[in-house]
């Protein structure tokens, strides 16, 4: 009996605790880990690199670029990304495009590069560091791809 009322004491704690929001069942405080499309304000420097895997052969892609969130779900960037050694045609290349920050503090971009024929460029990604970190990886088929990125601090 007593094994009884244990099992159903451990499967109603079980149950509670699944069906709780994830907020709940976070340690701390609950602001330090929601996020929001608030949360990716400002410049953000990226480091690019993977490859193009849709080719004959891989093509090999590093590149940097510098993209400005501005808190509401819209961003703008400028890249220079080398595919195989090539130059890119625009030393600069602009970009236009949106996101979205889950709580959890995932979520989805899409870049528009006009012109260009790997446009759209669709991320998935990942803030941390209270909103001062970025980790993305295009979620497009035929690429390997991932990118870091920082906040740029604007107070120098």
């Amino acid at each position: 009996m007593l094994t009884n009322r244990l099992a159903l004491t451990l499967f109603t704690l079980t149950t509670i605790a699944m069906a709780a929001p994830p907020a709940l069942l976070a340690s701390g405080n609950d602001d330090d880990t929601r996020c929001s499309n608030r949360t990716l304000r400002g410049d953000f420097a990226f480091h690019i690199e993977g490859a193009f895997v849709d080719a004959p052969m891989p093509l090999l892609i590093r590149g940097v670029a510098m993209t400005r969130f501005d808190g509401r779900g819209r961003l703008s960037q400028v890249d220079h990304v080398v595919f195989n050694g090539m130059l890119p045609p625009v030393d600069w290349t602009p970009a236009t495009g949106t996101y979205h920050i889950n709580a959890d503090c995932t979520g989805e971009a899409e870049i528009i590069i006009p012109g260009s024929p790997f446009s759209p460029v669709t991320l998935r990604l990942v803030v941390g560091a209270d909103g001062r970190r970025i980790e993305t990886v295009v979620s497009k088929p035929g690429y390997d791809v991932t990118s870091t990125a920082v906040k740029v601090d604007s107070s120098r």
